[in-house]
């Protein structure tokens, strides 16, 4: 039985309380006193850059540590390689579902919600071959250090995570630096998140003043957007994978010894707190003891289906934003591939969802002045993502074990 108590509930939303509040205040700031504007905006400034001057290191030590780990685990590559499918297809599907919602109800935003952020060209005239070397490589190591090549970074710390993986015990060594230095970066990370009810404050009192009352109806609506596709995908998308699972039994199992985990990581915001009941839950359910250490553990970081709609609708809100035509097939492809990409550099990394907003600048060349809307976005889907993240593990192991050929325990 989970018990709400009020201090459990402060532990649990702290960080989302001061955050609206620092919103809040910086809302009525914004409308009450926009003379203070020029003074807070570069309060503001001060923290997107510590945020942007962390974000390298951090996602370099994030991925190259993942890959690392994961590729030890290669005795069990029958079940690692049904996981993929199934992290991938979850991901996939669920970022899919969000797109085909907003074309089929598109929140409309105002003219004026699109003058928060400056016009700039969109796209450029470079051929796709062009493109492809530039999204995925530079010529100088040094180049790799800038934000504006994350996707860059990403395939160079996941070569090196295999590398690492290769190289064996005289790489025992290197793979301890990398580790000390994940944990380092999520400690700085932390640390500049304690300035975010302040700095997001001072962002969001800079877009009142010049919106006033109509700020409230902008971020209204991607949040309509959000809670309905995700409480949909919840209900329909986890019923289906329960039943090519194992049929009505699987339906009735899962959401029977699904009831827990759900309060569980409604509670605590947290898809690693929610991992033991999602454990227990999968016994209950009858998943393969092996199936389920391998799978749950290894989904609390790199399967995130709320991530995954969340990705989309921050693409699709900045895209309103800027006056573009998101349902482009090249735009909408590379959603797809920046949501996979989210989903993987999230897990184990504090406040990771923010770091979705950086490849988002990078792939798709956005003035970075969009950063804070879409974050105060991450910030408001956070409850739902958190149920869509961890409940999400529990199933996509129940598929798991139907793809292996593994039999149900009950």
């Amino acid at each position: 039985m989970v018990k709400f108590s009020g201090k459990q509930l402060w532990n649990s939303y702290s960080g989302i309380i001061l955050l609206l509040t620092g919103m809040a205040a910086g809302a009525m700031t914004g409308i009450l006193f926009p003379q203070a504007v020029p003074v807070l905006k570069p309060v503001g400034d001060i923290f997107l850059n510590l945020l942007f001057v962390t974000v390298v290191p951090l996602v370099f030590f994030a991925i190259a540590v993942s890959v690392a780990a994961i590729e030890q685990k290669n005795r069990l590559g029958r079940v690692l390689a049904a996981m993929t499918i199934t992290f991938l297809a979850f991901i996939l599907l669920a970022a899919i579902f969000t797109i085909m919602m907003a074309w089929l109800f598109p929140p409309a935003i105002p003219l004026a919600d699109r003058s928060t952020v400056p016009s700039i060209p969109e796209g450029d005239h470079r051929t796709w071959g062009a493109r492809l070397v530039a999204f995925f490589t530079v010529g100088e190591f040094y180049q790799l250090l800038s934000r504006q090549n994350m996707l860059a970074l990403l395939v160079f710390a996941l070569l090196l995570g295999t590398a690492v993986r290769q190289s064996g015990e005289r790489g025992k060594p290197f793979f301890d630096f990398l580790v000390a230095g994940n944990e380092v970066m999520k400690n700085l990370l932390l640390l500049i998140m304690k300035g975010a009810p302040v700095g997001l404050g001072a962002y969001i009192a800079y877009q009142a003043a010049d919106l006033g009352p109509q700020l409230f109806g902008f971020y209204a609506k991607p949040m309509a957007l959000y809670y309905g596709t995700g409480i949909l995908y919840f209900f329909i998308f986890f019923t289906i994978y329960a039943f090519v699972a194992n049929g009505r039994k699987g339906i009735r199992l899962f959401w029977k010894n699904n009831i827990v985990p759900s309060l569980t990581a409604v509670s605590t915001c947290s898809s690693l707190a929610t991992m033991p009941a999602n454990l227990v839950a999968a016994e209950r359910i009858g998943i393969p003891v092996p199936i389920a250490n391998v799978v749950i553990p290894l989904g609390t970081t790199l399967h995130k289906n709320g991530s995954a709609i969340s990705a989309i609708v921050k693409i699709y809100v900045v895209f309103q934003m800027l006056g573009w035509n998101f349902f482009e097939p090249q735009n909408l492809a590379l959603a797809l591939g920046i949501t996979v990409l989210c989903s993987m550099v999230e897990g184990g990394i504090p406040n990771g969802g923010y770091i979705g907003e950086l490849l988002m600048i990078a792939a798709y060349r956005l003035p970075p002045e969009t950063v804070p809307a879409v974050m105060i976005i991450g910030t408001l889907v956070d409850p739902l993502a958190t149920v869509l993240n961890a409940t999400g593990n529990t199933v996509a192991a129940m598929v798991v074990t139907r793809i292996t050929g593994a039999r149900f325990d009950i």
